[in-house]
C-alpha cells in the first residue's frame, strides 16, 4: 500500500511508515550523537509518565524522539541541518498536519545549554502547553 497522508494510521491507530525507514531508524538508535544520548538519558528518567521512543519513524520521515500520548516529536539537529532548513520545515508542516508538535533543539543547545533546552521542553512533559 501507497502511504499518503490521507491514510498515514493504520486500523490500530498506529502511525504509518516506509518500510525501508526500520532499518535506518535501527541503525541511528544504535549510534547516537552526543546530544541525542544526553537528550535520551534525560527523557527516559524524567518523562513526567511520558513514554517517548528514539528514532521513530512517521510516514517518509524519522524523528530523533517521539511521544505518542503528547503527539510530540522532539528534534535535535546538528550541523548537517544548517542545509536543510526546507526539508526540516516540510517536515514539520507534515508533522503539524497529523496534529504533532515538533520542538527543535540545536546540538549546541543540548551539549551547552541544556537549562535552556528544559525551560522548552519540561512545560510539555508536565502537561502546561496545549496545542
Amino acid at each position: 500500500m501507497k502511504i499518503t497522508e490521507e491514510n498515514y494510521r493504520t486500523n490500530r491507530g498506529h502511525l504509518r511508515y516506509l518500510e525501508e525507514l526500520k532499518k535506518l531508524s535501527i541503525k541511528n538508535r544504535n549510534n547516537p550523537t552526543e546530544a541525542e544520548y544526553i537528550m535520551w538519558q534525560f527523557l527516559r528518567k524524567n518523562n513526567y509518565g511520558c513514554k517517548f521512543i528514539r528514532q521513530k519513524p512517521i510516514f517518509r520521515f524519522i524523528v530523533d524522539f517521539y511521544c505518542r500520548k503528547l503527539l510530540l516529536a522532539v528534534e535535535i539537529d546538528g550541523n548537517s541541518h544548517d542545509s536543510k532548513k526546507d526539508y526540516d520545515q516540510h517536515r514539520d508542516r507534515y508533522l503539524q498536519s497529523v496534529n504533532i508538535k515538533t520542538l527543535r533543539f540545536t546540538n549546541d543547545e543540548v551539549l551547552n545549554d541544556f537549562d535552556s533546552v528544559l525551560k522548552r521542553l519540561l512545560p510539555f512533559l508536565r502537561g502546561d502547553v496545549t496545542k
